[in-house]
């Protein structure tokens, strides 16, 4: 039996393929590094959608629809209001997917057309709730979905109430094209198997949603701006790390379940980030993540380890210097995720079949009740 599933083949897929040995992601036969460079967020989601890159027609009509999906019905609203003080946007964001169910005229259609439709809705409408959720906590107004704006764009906007300059835009449009699929993950998978029962695609998000929540998967980028803050400033990097590495402690935002070589998405946050330092903005998380880098990479050449930071490691901080919350970086990645998870779920559809693995039993037999009043 494989622990976790780990080398077990539980689906097939046309969206993306990791090449964990090679350092490689591609989506659709694109490298992530084209797509990344060259490719918008939505052409992204057309491509995951619709097997292609779209023709600048086609661009201009998915643009259209995320824009006139993106406002929320003011019941979302109300849940969103409703959140208690202290509650994670990650609860607050499955909540308010979940309640997105009630407000979608295609909700309960299973065709192909209709959950196209859904598919839009629901990534619109998950970056308009997760910058609800942050103004409304916030003691703040949520600020209205401007439809001139690029989807990136617009979700920062959404958020600090400011048109971001060109290279955020830049940042946070290339950041959610490099986490919009990823194969097979844990958060993929959950919403396969609830859409393998043929629940409705909102279900299906919702289960995505809570897997992603977990800091073994979408949280861990969470940890990584924990630990820049706890190291606080370049100098004091290399002892932070010399100390965590001489206890056995884990490094966060190095290695990958997947990966045996660098993160194919790293170097590009980290490229970006690099443009906002070279303008001369302040960015001492990234000045301190930098420098962490380098002294794991000394330490683990030496070792002669294979362990190299991965995407988490860049997006925590190039997340907080563009001014995105630590406890909003996971709603991000679920803003992202969402063209994955819909493509998965239209996918799954057209060829289901019932997820039905087998557990293998290791416990005891031969037992026999007895009665309560004899038991100690």
């Amino acid at each position: 039996m494989s622990k976790g599933l780990e080398g077990v083949v539980a689906a097939e897929t046309t969206l993306s393929q990791v090449f964990g040995e090679e350092g490689r992601l591609v989506y659709r036969g694109y490298e992530i590094e084209d797509l990344a460079a060259n490719a918008t967020f939505e052409e992204v989601c057309w491509l995951l959608w619709n097997e292609d890159l779209p023709t600048a027609s086609e661009l201009s009509s998915l643009r259209a629809e995320l824009a006139a999906a993106a406002p929320l019905d003011g019941r979302v609203f109300d849940v969103i209001r409703l959140q208690p003080q202290g509650a994670h946007p990650m609860a607050t964001l499955r909540t308010a997917a979940s309640a997105l169910s009630f407000v979608d005229p295609d909700a309960e259609d299973m065709s192909e057309a209709a959950n196209r439709r859904k598919a839009v809705r629901i990534t619109a409408q998950l970056a308009t709730i997760s910058a609800a959720i942050d103004r409304v906590r916030k003691g703040q107004q949520p600020v209205e979905p401007d439809p001139s704006l690029p989807f990136g764009a617009n979700f920062l906007y959404m958020l600090t109430g400011d048109r971001p300059d060109a290279l955020r835009a830049r940042i946070i449009d290339a950041a959610l094209t490099l986490h919009a699929e990823h194969g097979l993950n844990a958060s993929t998978f959950a919403a396969r198997v609830t859409a393998a029962t043929l629940a409705d695609m909102h279900s299906a998000i919702v289960a995505a949603i809570g897997a992603l929540k977990g800091p073994l998967h979408g949280g861990a980028n969470e940890q990584v701006m924990a630990m820049l803050k706890k190291i606080g400033a370049p100098e004091k990097a290399e002892s932070f790390v010399m100390d965590a590495l001489g206890r056995g402690d884990k490094v966060m935002g190095f290695g990958h379940r997947v990966y045996r070589t660098t993160d194919p998405r790293a170097p590009i946050l980290r490229d970006l980030s690099l443009q906002l330092a070279s303008r001369g903005e302040k960015t001492p998380w990234l000045d301190i993540s930098n420098r962490v880098v380098e002294v794991m990479r000394r330490e683990m050449d030496a070792r002669g380890k294979r362990i190299y930071p991965n995407v988490d490691f860049f997006s925590a901080s190039v997340y907080y210097t563009i001014g995105i919350a630590t406890d909003l970086f996971t709603n991000v990645f679920a803003i992202a995720r969402a063209a994955g998870w819909t493509a998965h779920v239209m996918e799954q559809y057209a060829n289901n079949r019932l997820i039905r693995p087998e557990a293998d039993y290791t416990g005891p037999f031969g037992r026999k009740v007895v009665p309560i009043a004899q038991r100690g």
